[in-house]
């Protein structure tokens, strides 16, 4: 059992029955004499995605979830909508698909490591590492002395992602990506 104390960004606490990681907490201190801190917590539900609010008083007892964090590696996609995923450690496949899946196959490439986030035997999350590098499959040609302000063209890239890239940018380059925003970072 874990008090309001022990809250912080990045925790997994059990709400509802439901791993929930914590991604805000602010404490409110009493404005009047003998009143309660208040711990005020944005959180999001790992199960549905939904970032939902909650207010403890200081001191509340939180449920800690039977949550943890295995090394993984996606495999291949089967299909358009799922994915395979083994955990590195137990060599146990996971097939996932949905919302968690579609967030992720745009970065994803056969032999990724990543982070599999396991609630009571299940994969309920995918962490992407912060940058991935991709190779530039399609884009329009190079531009050459085009303007002094800053440009971007569109580009699709291997796992057919498409993002926007700076001009200067040809097809066949490799270029690094930021997995949290889907923006171009620098060439590889």
């Amino acid at each position: 059992m874990l008090t309001t104390a022990d809250l912080k960004r990045g925790l997994v606490i059990q709400i509802d029955n439901a791993p929930c990681l914590v991604m805000d907490v602010t404490t409110q201190s009493p404005s009047a004499r003998g009143g309660n801190t208040l711990v005020k917590t944005r959180y999001r539900n790992l199960l549905t995605g939904q970032v939902l609010e909650k207010v403890y008083k200081g001191g509340d007892k939180v449920d800690e979830a039977d949550f943890e964090r295995r090394k993984g590696q996606f495999l291949y996609a089967s299909g358009d909508d799922q994915g395979v995923f083994m955990d590195l450690v137990s060599f146990d496949q996971y097939d996932l698909g949905g919302e968690m899946y579609d967030a992720a196959k745009g970065y994803l490439l056969e032999g990724m490591d990543v982070q599999l986030g396991v609630f009571q035997g299940q994969v309920v999350g995918i962490d992407l590492p912060l940058t991935v590098e991709l190779v530039v499959v399609e884009t329009a040609p190079a531009l050459k002395n085009a303007t002094a302000t800053a440009q971007t063209k569109e580009a699709v890239l291997e796992t057919g992602l498409r993002l926007q890239v700076p001009p200067y940018l040809e097809s066949g380059e490799k270029i690094k990506v930021d997995t949290r925003e889907g923006r171009f970072i620098s060439r590889a």
